[in-house]
């Protein structure tokens, strides 16, 4: 994703593919019980990785990028319990909505990619504190997220972390950092 503003206007799905080495970066440091849920899954980068590691999927997602169930918005299941774990890189301009679905829709984790940025703010200061937030997996090396997954020979201007939620877990969430290779 772009650092500078106006160097390229975002698509309207808010569409930056997940490289897999990320999601593998992710399955190094934490393991799942049970099926998973991708609600954003794009052209399925991330659930392709989690099958491979031998993960049940669902993948959904509200726009058709020929991957999995369209029409699908996480943000208005409001089911409780729907599924055992989350798993995305949810669209940015809702990552708050989807993290908030993902604790209503998961009852064991929920794991999002976000940008590191995503722990500012006063009020959102708050509200991590009424979540049960785990860890927060930093990537040592930045990742490069870019629009529709057009190639990108630089590196990442932003950071980003994997946050994760386990219902059940009580305390300060602890921080680690994660490192990736590119394959």
């Amino acid at each position: 994703i772009s650092g500078v503003a106006g160097k390229e206007a975002r698509p309207a799905s808010d569409f930056y593919p997940t490289p897999p080495h990320a999601t593998k970066a992710l399955l190094g440091v934490e393991s799942f019980e049970g099926g998973i849920w991708e609600p954003a899954c794009g052209q399925g980068h991330i659930s392709e990785v989690l099958k491979e590691h031998g993960y049940e999927v669902t993948s959904t997602d509200l726009f058709d990028h020929g991957y999995g169930k369209p029409g699908v918005d996480f943000t208005k299941q409001f089911v409780s319990g729907v599924c055992a774990n989350v798993v995305t890189n949810p669209p940015y301009n809702m990552a708050r909505e989807f993290v908030d679905a993902g604790l209503l829709s998961a009852n064991k984790k929920v794991a999002m990619l976000l940008k590191l940025s995503f722990l500012e703010g006063v009020t959102r200061k708050d509200w991590f504190r009424c979540t049960p937030l785990k860890c927060i997996y930093v990537f040592s090396r930045r990742i490069s997220l870019t629009r529709l997954g057009e190639p990108k020979l630089n590196k990442g201007m932003v950071s980003y972390a994997w946050f994760v939620w386990e219902h059940g877990h009580l305390g300060e969430p602890a921080i680690r950092w994660i490192d990736h290779c590119h394959n």
